[in-house]
């Protein structure tokens, strides 16, 4: 199981991307104080998603990343969240007066490996053929209690490729898995998602949060 971070490291990331975003929706830039050293040293891929909270549910509001790490892993996160506020091509700019009602959720990604068993709960997707690719987080499917089939096939759509494009030889799909640290409430405490206990609940029929939508990838290795 890939859980690079602790709960205080995590914490740290996802408190990081709030004041990273809040700090540039003032025109400030945000100098994180006394960072621990290993967020400095490591250079993982990095997502920052951000969603509001509308009539009891979550919708998403920007989701940006880098599959292949930049700079460092702290870096990555107010890169990305920054990104994710005000650069996600699908939504407008976020407005300050928006903070006190959208949640921040940080997935921290594992190096991607090839020739695995997908298993829906704990992989995130990658697929690749010529100049198309697409990548989902592994949330995304147990939000939507997708079977690992439909695991590919949208995965493969994201990549704007034939849903069916995982039976070509020739599409690469390559898997990973993700450590994710969220807000419980808009700027609520920080909490690591169990996506093996979440993805319980599809058992009976129940999608944990059908308004939500999905990832946008701006960094392929």
């Amino acid at each position: 199981m890939f859980q690079p971070y602790t709960l205080e490291e995590g914490t740290y990331l996802v408190k990081t991307a709030r004041a990273a975003v809040e700090h540039f929706l003032n025109g400030k830039i945000y100098y994180p104080k006394d960072p621990p050293a290993k967020l400095l040293r490591d250079n993982y891929g990095i997502f920052t998603t951000i969603e509001t909270l509308e009539g009891g549910r979550y919708e998403l509001r920007g989701c940006i990343g880098y599959l292949g790490g930049y700079l460092n892993t702290l870096h990555a996160v107010i890169h990305s969240a920054i990104a994710a506020c005000c650069r996600d091509p699908r939504f407008p700019a976020m407005q300050i007066d928006e903070l006190p009602r959208v949640v921040f959720e940080v997935s921290i990604l594992s190096p991607l490996v090839e020739d695995v068993e997908i298993q829906v709960g704990r992989h995130g997707l990658f697929v690749k053929r010529g100049p198309y690719s697409g990548l989902l987080l592994p949330q995304v499917a147990v939000e939507h209690c997708w079977d690992t089939e439909e695991f590919l096939t949208n995965t493969c759509i994201k990549a704007w490729l034939p849903g069916d494009c995982w039976r070509d030889g020739k599409t690469k799909i390559y898997v990973y898995e993700a450590q994710i640290f969220r807000e419980t409430a808009p700027m609520g405490s920080v909490y690591q998602r169990d996506l093996a206990a979440e993805v319980a609940r599809c058992s009976r029929g129940t999608p944990l949060e059908s308004g939500k939508s999905n990832n946008l990838n701006i960094d392929y290795p």
